[in-house]
């Protein structure tokens, strides 16, 4: 195996992040797609050495990508995996000078999430007390009290076990990007909700804590599908995935003062700055309340 070829630094950078850092199939699928399409350009300019590619290459793919009208944010996420490849071949000699050195990301600006306001949880779950079939409307109530409640990812909450949840000490067990673990709380009403649901359900600790009605585990999918029905009869946002009650929460949260640094630890964040965010919402809900109500605004 030549290491230089580029096709097999690649492979080995692929590897690694499966087997070593153990990433998830989502983030090792965006690295294959991004790595994939720079090898097809790296292919078309008759390069098949790591080594051989230098800044002006990369200058060059960056225009591609831009005469393609991606946008600021993919483009700024195919060099972030291109960064990751050849800090990759650095730490392994394959190359002695990372040829993205002085190429900074395309600047973007933020966008701010979207939230929905605590009533209109509240109608959702109202919702599913008149719904026919019992047993789905405690599940989704469930759910939904895990998504906004312990402002869960969505892989977090299809990976949970019955096992994850301890009832007396109110928490929650959560395996996070990375393969990071860490301890989350349940409130009192949401913990009644996720406790009557087990018992209702005869789950045993072994068990995953959320099946479908085919009994395997549940996936991003299945839940994208039930938060998006729900949130469609209660908001009128364009996007209604789950990460939106992610976002509710912490958004929440921080309106009340809750401490930053208990709200990234309750996220699971890697960097404040990515908790920071939440504060800009706050921020600007704050303004829009001054402008409504404020005699000056």
């Amino acid at each position: 195996m030549n290491k230089d070829i580029l096709a097999e630094t690649i492979n080995m950078m692929l590897s690694e992040l499966s087997g070593v850092s153990r990433a998830s199939v989502n983030t090792l699928n965006a690295y294959q797609n991004d790595l994939s399409d720079f090898l097809k350009f790296c292919n078309g300019l008759n390069i098949s050495q790591t080594s051989s590619i230098t800044d002006k290459h990369i200058r060059r793919y960056v225009m591609k990508l831009n005469d393609e009208k991606l946008s600021r944010s993919s483009i700024s996420r195919k060099l972030s995996s291109l960064r990751s490849l050849f800090n990759f071949a650095l730490r392994n000699d394959i190359i002695n000078k990372n040829p993205l050195k002085k190429i900074p990301n395309p600047k973007i600006k933020r966008k701010l999430p979207e939230t929905i306001n605590l009533d209109s949880f509240l109608e959702i779950i109202r919702l599913m007390d008149d719904e026919t079939d019992k047993n789905a409307a405690l599940r989704n109530k469930a759910i939904f009290e895990l998504l906004y409640g312990c402002a869960l990812r969505v892989s977090e909450l299809c990976s949970l076990d019955v096992l994850d949840i301890d009832l007396k000490r109110m928490n929650i067990r959560v395996l996070g990007k990375g393969s990071k673990v860490r301890i989350v709380p349940i409130g009192e009403k949401s913990l009644n909700i996720i406790k009557e649901y087990i018992i209702s359900n005869s789950k045993t600790v072994k068990t995953p804590l959320f099946v479908k009605e085919d009994g395997n585990r549940i996936d991003r999918f299945f839940v994208y599908k039930i938060v998006n029905k729900y949130l469609s009869r209660v908001t009128d946002l364009d996007k209604k995935s789950p990460h939106i009650l992610r976002h509710s929460a912490a958004t929440h949260m921080l309106d009340r003062e809750a401490d930053i640094m208990a709200v990234k630890e309750i996220l699971g964040h890697e960097n404040l700055s990515t908790t920071q965010i939440y504060t800009h919402v706050s921020v600007e809900r704050l303004k829009k309340s001054y402008k409504k109500a404020h005699p000056k605004s």
